[in-house]
Formats: C-alpha cells, sequence, structure tokens
C-alpha cells in the first residue's frame, strides 16, 4: 500500500534559485528556515579535533543526552531523565518516531492549518489522516483550545508548534493549559514540536511537557543552534514509549552521525555567540516589519518567534507559487508559496525567511521595492 505525499514546492524554487546562481545571477535565499549563521565556533573546533582522533562509529552520545536533560532544566525547571531522550538525525526522522511511536495506521491527527508542510505529509506518509484546523488572524493563526474541544469526533492527536512555521506566531502559555487539559480529558495525545525554542522576540515560551507530562517533544539543533546541515535533533518520550521507540530507531535510524554529537555538546554551550544571532534576527525582524507596508504587505501573521514573515498577497494574485517563481526570476530573491503550508487558502500568501544576514536583508528590500510598486 503506497500514499500520495505532495511536493514541498519551497524545495523546487530553490532548485531554480540554484540554476539561477549558476547562471551567475546574484541570489538571496530567503525561502528556507535555514540559518546563514553556522555552526558556533567551538563546535567547529571540537569536531576538528574528533576528526583528527576518532575514527567514530554508531554512537549515542550519552554526555550529550545529559546535557539536553539540563537543558529543560534551566529554561523549563523541568526534570527530564535522559533514558526518555533519543537522538536523531534532525527533526524529520524525530517527528516520524514520534508519530509511529504513539499512534497506529489509520489514526487521526489534528494540526493547524497553516503548518508546517512536513507535518501534513508525514502523516500521510504513515498511513495516518491529518485533520486540519482553518486558523486565522482571529486565532493568531495558532491552534486554540476551543478548536480543539470542537472537534467530533476528538482526533487520536494532535501535533502542536510554538513558536511556528510558517508564521512565527507563539501560543500563550495559557492557551497551552487549556489545550493540555482538553487533550487530557478527551485523550488526544500530544506531539509538541519544539524546534523554534530559544528563538522568541516577546519573552521566553514553555514547553508543552510543563502543561502535559506525557507529551512527546521534538526538537533540533538546525534553528537555535545554527547546526542545519549537521542533521542532529532528539525526541523526548513518556516513559511509556521508551522500548517502542527504541526497537523502531534501531531498525529505522540507528543513530545521528558521530561527528555532529561531538560537535552539537559543544554548541550547547556556546550562548554568546548564538544570542548574537538571535540579535541579528531580531534586527532582521525589525527591518522587514518596517519594509513590507510600503511593499503593500500590510497584513501579515505575528512573528513572536523562529524568523518567518507569513504576508498576505491576495490583492496581488491568486497563486502565490507563480507569484514566488515570478519574484524570484526577476529579482534573485527566494521565496516560500504559501500553497506549501496551507492547501487551502495558501494561494494567497507567501513566506520570508529572515534567518539571513542584515546586509542580505537589506539587499532584498531593496530588490523588491520597484518589483512590488511595479505590481501595485
Amino acid at each position: 500500500m503506497t500514499t500520495d505525499v505532495e511536493p514541498f514546492r519551497a524545495i523546487g524554487l530553490s532548485r531554480i534559485a540554484h540554476e539561477l546562481k549558476g547562471q551567475g545571477r546574484s541570489i538571496i535565499h530567503m525561502e528556507f528556515g535555514q540559518p546563514s549563521t553556522g555552526a558556533p565556533p567551538t563546535a567547529i573546533a571540537v569536531a576538528h579535533q574528533v576528526l583528527d582522533a576518532d575514527g567514530m562509529g554508531y554512537w549515542e552520545s550519552a554526555p550529550l543526552k545529559a546535557r539536553i536533560a539540563r537543558l529543560y532544566r534551566d529554561r523549563h525547571d523541568l526534570d527530564v531523565a535522559p533514558e526518555r531522550l533519543f537522538l536523531t538525525c534532525g527533526a524529520s526522522p524525530a517527528l516520524v518516531l514520534a508519530l509511529s511511536s504513539r499512534f497506529r495506521p489509520g489514526a487521526r491527527i489534528a494540526m493547524a492549518r497553516p503548518g508546517y508542510v512536513a507535518y501534513r505529509n508525514t502523516v500521510r506518509a504513515l498511513h495516518m489522516t491529518p485533520v486540519e484546523i482553518d486558523c486565522g488572524p482571529s486565532e493568531r493563526f495558532q491552534l486554540t483550545a476551543a478548536a480543539l474541544e470542537a472537534l467530533e469526533p476528538p482526533p487520536d492527536g494532535v501535533i502542536i508548534a510554538s513558536p511556528a512555521n510558517p508564521t512565527g506566531s507563539i501560543i500563550p502559555p495559557d492557551e497551552l493549559a487549556a489545550i493540555a487539559e482538553v487533550c487530557r480529558r478527551r485523550n488526544i495525545g500530544v506531539v509538541s514540536d519544539e524546534i523554534y525554542h530559544g528563538l522568541t522576540y516577546a519573552g521566553s515560551t514553555p514547553s508543552m511537557l510543563e502543561f502535559a507530562p506525557d507529551a512527546t517533544v521534538i526538537n533540533s539543533f538546525s534553528k537555535y543552534w545554527s547546526m542545519a546541515g549537521w542533521r542532529l535533533g532528539w525526541v523526548l518520550v513518556p516513559d511509556d514509549r521508551i522500548e517502542t521507540v527504541r526497537a523502531l530507531i534501531g531498525n529505522l535510524f540507528l543513530t545521528p552521525p558521530s561527528l555532529a554529537q561531538h560537535a552539537g555538546l559543544a554548541a550547547m554551550d556556546s550562548d554568546d555567540v548564538l544570542q548574537g544571532h538571535i540579535a541579528t534576527y531580531r534586527a532582521n525582524r525589525q527591518l522587514m516589519l518596517e519594509a513590507l507596508p510600503a511593499l503593500g504587505l500590510r497584513s501579515i501573521a505575528p512573528p513572536d518567534g523562529a524568523f518567518y514573515i507569513w504576508a498576505d498577497i491576495g490583492h496581488l494574485t491568486d497563486d502565490s507559487l507563480a507569484f514566488c517563481e515570478r519574484l524570484l526570476r526577476d529579482t534573485g530573491v527566494a521565496t516560500a508559496p504559501g500553497v506549501d503550508f496551507d492547501p487551502v487558502n495558501g494561494h494567497r500568501f507567501m513566506r520570508f525567511s529572515f534567518a539571513v544576514s542584515t546586509a542580505e536583508v537589506r539587499e532584498a528590500l531593496e530588490r523588491m521595492r520597484p518589483w512590488f510598486a511595479a505590481l501595485a
């Protein structure tokens, strides 16, 4: 039995961007949530040392798991046993493990729309059914307890993302608590994607574990630690799922790269460098928020965290994919079409990633100003 999985259209646009770059065009990559800063210098230095001294092999770093457990204590005042943590090749296999260890084929999994394209497609690939909840401006583009309460029959599970992709919006603590209560009462299993934790611009954001101790949590070194290419993440599971995940990961994924685990451990103590990255994102965010209204993009989601702007372009197009491709070919600025994240309303939205350098944000805005002015 096979299942249809839709393409990630931003990847197709990125392919065009690289073709144009190969032809000598100057390209600014704002299509992916990929930090341009690179891993912290201490992590890179450790990696060089390991390459010279360690033959490496299949390995799960106990020191790294202990350090991640300490992160939950420092950030959220939570005591997490390292045995509940499993290291993965980024958040993507962590999502597969979270879903397949918690739910059976045929399960109905609720999620926000707009939402990360891989939620919907991974659920489908695992022969489960996505139940997308339309979340618009009145809900700050986020799931609510009321929306979960209204679903009949209740779904088997829900994917929470705060801060969210593509919007950057954050679920307030009281709403997270209310969502946890609805899930507890209606027996809805919780998977919390916390990959953008640490990347916030208006205070911190709590872990779902603070309200739902039996939640399954996924995270990654790709965003906050700026290590997307190192392919390192983790899944944190309840005690009663440990053996199930151990069996799945041993058969499906084995271990993440040993080199990445050594470097990741060093990265976790590089807060001075990482806070500098956040300062850059904050400056980029402000530049975008100031400039976009002049481009005619006045309706955007509140970018409380992550590094995205989700903008309504419905007054300019009803085909966001064609719109983003035209913008790319005309200006060299690569962006993501809204249809990736919302198959219903995404034809009138686009997503900018401001995880590039501040100089690139300024240059992108300079290129886009006359282009949008011509449309208006």
